[in-house]
């Protein structure tokens, strides 16, 4: 690896306790270390009164215990409120608003529709099925239509953007983790082959309305990503081509060498948020540490994440012409990354930002 991230292993994890010290005012409990001490720290600050978000936010950067990850999510993405006894109505009072629009935007037979939303439910439905392949969850009909649901309605009620191809992917990482927090005590592995047709229709409705709210949450924060022109994906590309450029010279020129342009491999990277190049327990553990790092997770975050990833092959990329370049990028060979690749990611990342977030002018 050249450049800045030729570092060790122990360098990018001392980055992740970095940031939580930098937080905090000190280093957490490394979780190989003592993990039961991480779940004492979650409890306490979720069963306070009035939750300190910005404890929460320091504490989930380095990873989220299962068994509380999904109402860990909610209250970093707004979802639900600080203050604890406001949360079971807050609940209440969402689910039954996402509940309201089902007659009013869904319920429709197709002769009622425009033929701009046929179109669109068209696409969705043409998606769906390819959602997650390799995960016998989302073959299941109730769950593919509870995504159809919260995708057209989501894209009926924001027509700036509409349905963008990807969206269906960006919901699942929500439904999955919502899911295990309702069946298995939050762990993600036991819910892969789950059998949604012998859950309980009610837990599969909240299931649903959660999701659709934190995914509602999620792109409020990006939604330019996916607007005519797709501008905020295209200032993503930018960026990661000026953090390549500072601090892998060889591999920035080799790509411009050989007429390879950043969109051509990024942008599923950027638009997916990297969902389709990882095992969906990584991007959960991703998504931890997205989170945490408030609205700039999965904008900001995200590119120095992206930047970490490539520089990973360097060497070997340096020797590859276009056509192999591109065959490659566009297939990572990180299906089976575990959650220790993902925080030596994380760690790497992490270096990056510290030292080009604040001075946007090294990137020129």
């Amino acid at each position: 690896m050249n450049g800045v991230l030729g570092q060790s292993d122990g360098k990018a994890h001392a980055a992740n306790a970095d940031k939580g010290a930098t937080a905090n005012g000190s280093h957490p409990t490394k979780s190989a270390r003592a993990t039961s001490s991480k779940d004492v720290l979650f409890d306490a600050l979720l069963q306070a009164a009035d939750l300190d978000l910005d404890k929460l936010r320091a504490a989930s950067w380095t990873r989220v215990p299962d068994r509380v990850r999904g109402p860990v999510w909610q209250l970093l993405l707004g979802y639900l409120p600080t203050k604890r006894e406001r949360r079971d109505a807050t609940l209440r009072r969402k689910r039954q608003e996402y509940f309201d629009c089902l007659p009013m935007y869904y319920n429709n037979a197709d002769a009622e529709r425009s033929e701009e939303d046929q179109k669109m439910l068209r696409q969705i439905l043409l998606d769906i099925p390819r959602t997650n392949p390799g995960m016998p969850l989302f073959h299941c009909d109730e769950v593919r239509r509870s995504l159809e649901r919260m995708l057209y309605i989501w894209a009926i009620r924001h027509p700036a953007s509409g349905y963008v191809q990807g969206m269906n992917d960006l919901v699942t990482p929500f439904y999955v983790v919502f899911l295990a927090d309702h069946l298995s005590d939050g762990e993600i592995k036991t819910i892969n082959a789950y059998d949604a047709s012998i859950v309980d229709s009610d837990i599969l409705r909240a299931v649903e309305a959660d999701s659709y709210w934190c995914l509602t949450k999620l792109l409020d924060g990006i939604q330019d990503h996916y607007t005519m022109l797709q501008p905020g994906l295209q200032r993503m590309f930018y960026r990661l081509q000026g953090i390549i450029q500072r601090i892998d010279q060889p591999l920035h020129d080799h790509l411009q060498n050989e007429h390879v342009d950043f969109n051509q491999f990024a942008f599923r990277w950027m638009n997916c948020l990297l969902v389709r190049e990882l095992e969906l327990n990584s991007i959960v553990r991703l998504w931890d540490t997205y989170l945490a790092e408030e609205r700039e997770g999965f904008d900001s975050f995200h590119v120095y994440v992206c930047a970490a990833l490539l520089v990973t092959w360097s060497n070997e990329l340096q020797r590859m012409s276009f056509q192999d370049l591109l065959m490659f990028l566009q297939n990572l060979p990180t299906s089976d990354w575990d959650v220790v690749r993902i925080e030596e990611l994380l760690g790497q990342a992490f270096i990056l930002k510290t030292l080009f977030n604040e001075s946007p002018s090294h990137l020129v």
